[in-house]
């Protein structure tokens, strides 16, 4: 496999260097139309959100922030791609060094911080690419904008981006943007989403199309957050949940290098928590909002363990940086038949 190859050189790189390369070299791939590197089996498609899936496993957002290398990466074999975090403006995000590997553990500590071009230029990019597939985009507030006034933000980048999408990934979890994870606490997420479904159906009304809404939340939450977020589900009517983001917990990999780095890990070390905060949440939903289980999706026993805990998708990311594009055809393998 040519990421096996290419691997060592992209790892003996600074982290971030080497994700800005490897976007690259998929945006010139597209452009000379070379064949896609691995292209999984076929499978069979999905009812999700009343969309048609072709398969269960898609792209996290964070990978391609600003839409830029869509049909590079929808060639890897992906059911749907999210991009974003998208803001409202643009923002350069939080100082570098901000992403740092964890080999010894297939883990990533990011602390990225929604660097983006802004709204207008991802609704542009996914104008120039033209994808037919499902692309989700997820959105989030800026940096500087104060946590009281966050539901502008979010009102702001639907609106933007509510006409390219196929659905919308209210992003309240990322542990990267000051206070952002308040938005999760009961009266926050009560008055926002009320705010962001209220908006979506008026845009419904203008643009002759309902876009799903869905809504991404963190793994670090205890049993009596997970119960209110459920409800605030139902009460709202989203359209499905994403569990979950990064953690803020070093379990697993206490006193390894780079592991006190500030940050939220990614990796091998986040599947046991993200899948049982899926596995919490599925059964105080039982079965009424459909669940996207990402988080630590390092094989297809993996991928097959998010849909056996309640997800009805499944979606990669840091395992797509230590596998490559063999780890989506695996994952596609694995859930098929689900």
């Amino acid at each position: 496999m040519l990421y096996e190859l290419a691997r060592p050189l992209l790892f003996a790189l600074d982290p971030e260097t080497a994700h800005d390369l490897t976007l690259a070299g998929l945006r010139a791939a597209r452009t000379l139309r070379l064949p896609a590197a691995c292209r999984p089996p076929a499978a069979k498609p999905a009812q999700v959100m009343g969309l048609t899936f072709p398969n269960r496993v898609g792209l996290a957002a964070g990978l391609d922030k600003n839409g830029a290398c869509i049909e590079g990466l929808a060639a890897l074999g992906f059911g749907h791609i999210e991009i974003g975090t998208v803001t409202p403006r643009p923002q350069p995000g939080n100082p570098r060094p901000r992403l740092f590997r964890l080999p010894a553990r297939r883990a990533i500590i990011n602390r990225m911080g929604f660097n983006n071009d802004g709204a207008d230029a991802l609704a542009a990019n996914v104008e120039r690419a033209g994808y037919k597939g499902i692309l989700g985009i997820n959105i989030g507030k800026n940096a500087d904008t104060p946590i009281e006034r966050a539901a502008d933000d979010y009102l702001a980048c639907l609106r933007k981006v509510y006409a390219h999408a196929s659905y919308v990934t209210v992003n309240i979890s990322s542990p990267n943007t000051r206070n952002l994870r308040q938005l999760q606490d009961e009266s926050e997420l009560d008055r926002l989403l009320g705010d962001i479904t209220r908006e979506r159906d008026a845009l419904a009304q203008q643009h002759g199309r309902r876009v799903p809404l869905a809504l991404k939340i963190a793994p670090d939450l205890d049993e009596a957050q997970i119960q209110s977020i459920a409800d605030a589900l139902r009460r709202h009517r989203v359209d499905a949940a994403i569990v979950t983001n990064t953690t803020l917990s070093r379990e697993g990999v206490e006193r390894l290098p780079r592991a006190d780095e500030s940050g939220g890990l990614s990796g091998a070390p986040l599947f046991d928590k993200a899948t049982g905060v899926l596995g919490a949440l599925a059964r105080r939903l039982g079965g009424e909002i459909p669940l996207i289980g990402v988080g630590g999706v390092m094989n297809g026993k993996d991928a097959r363990a998010k849909l056996e805990a309640g997800a009805q998708l499944v979606q990669l990311y840091t395992g797509l940086i230590y596998r490559g594009p063999a780890l989506v055809k695996e994952a596609v393998e694995a859930t098929r038949d689900f």
